[in-house]
């Protein structure tokens, strides 16, 4: 029995029918949600839902009852994510969890991205559990870009420079973890993620222009400019500093990956800055 946290986010859903396609019985995938009431789709596909909130520990240890293999997806909650991570690993060691899988991030023991340290932090309690592992640590998503949005705006801001991001579709990093779920031998490996193709946000403005036929370029900012500016939009502080702290980081390289972990994990090469920006302007 294969159960996945947080399955009704965009990861989540990507993982379960990735875990379809690849022949898993619905029944033996476990759908962890916070509310039951959002996972119909789900449970239409015959999957089973099950009540599992982390930031309620005695749901969480019924909820992985019988499960072999849990894919824990990192949480989103700024202020106490370490503490989410540890209450659903210690839930997973009491039921005998053969395997756990995380979604971590590129490189999380030395990334200088404020987002590694909570990262980093579940790598190490996961690791003091005992409980056999693998670490997907994924660089960043395609989707984090807004290929739309550029065109409106006629710019795609940031403060990456000339920086170079392994960014690879949602769906490939589904199909990754979906991959580790099914087969055997990944028992304490760490992998690290990206797509195969990197490119800088130059390039990422070059080719949205080039398909959407109208003007957009790159616009480099300083990072506390860049902050206000996702601040101007509607982002919460810690969100905006964050994404412009990664930005930066992103410059120095610590979004870029040779590994090429994640085509071979999945059988096939990476979603290209092409096929990401044409999905995305459809």
């Amino acid at each position: 029995m294969i159960a996945i946290t947080g399955a009704t986010g965009h990861l989540g859903q990507l993982t379960i029918h990735a875990l379809l396609g690849r022949g898993t019985v619905p029944q033996d995938i476990v759908a962890l949600v916070r509310d039951p009431q959002k996972a119909a789709s789900l449970e239409a596909l015959g999957v089973q839902v099950r009540r599992a909130d982390y930031t309620q520990p005695e749901t969480l240890g019924a909820a992985v009852q019988g499960v072999d293999k849990l894919l824990l997806v990192s949480s989103s909650d700024f202020a106490d994510r370490v503490g989410q991570h540890r209450r659903v690993v210690e839930a997973a060691k009491q039921a005998g969890v053969k395997l756990l899988a995380y979604t971590s991030i590129l490189r999380a023991d030395t990334s200088r991205l404020s987002l590694a340290a909570d990262h980093k932090a579940t790598e190490e309690l996961i690791r003091a559990s005992g409980l056999p592992f693998v670490f997907l640590r994924n660089s960043w998503y395609m989707e984090n870009y807004n290929p739309a949005q550029a065109v409106q705006h006629a710019a795609v801001a940031g403060s990456a420079g000339e920086g170079r991001v392994s960014a690879a579709a949602r769906a490939d990093y589904a199909a990754a973890a979906a991959a580790v779920l099914t087969q055997t031998g990944h028992e304490n490996a760490v992998y690290e993620l990206g797509g195969d193709q990197a490119f800088t946000l130059t390039e990422l403005a070059a080719e949205i222009q080039a398909q959407s036929g109208r003007p957009v370029t790159y616009q480099n900012m300083p990072q506390d400019a860049y902050a206000q500016m996702l601040r101007g939009v509607g982002l919460p502080g810690v969100v905006a500093d964050m994404l412009a702290d990664s930005d930066v980081q992103l410059e120095q390289g610590d979004l870029y990956t040779e590994s090429r972990d994640l085509s071979r994990l999945i059988g096939h090469p990476t979603t290209t800055l092409k096929e990401a920006v044409k999905a995305a302007l459809a």
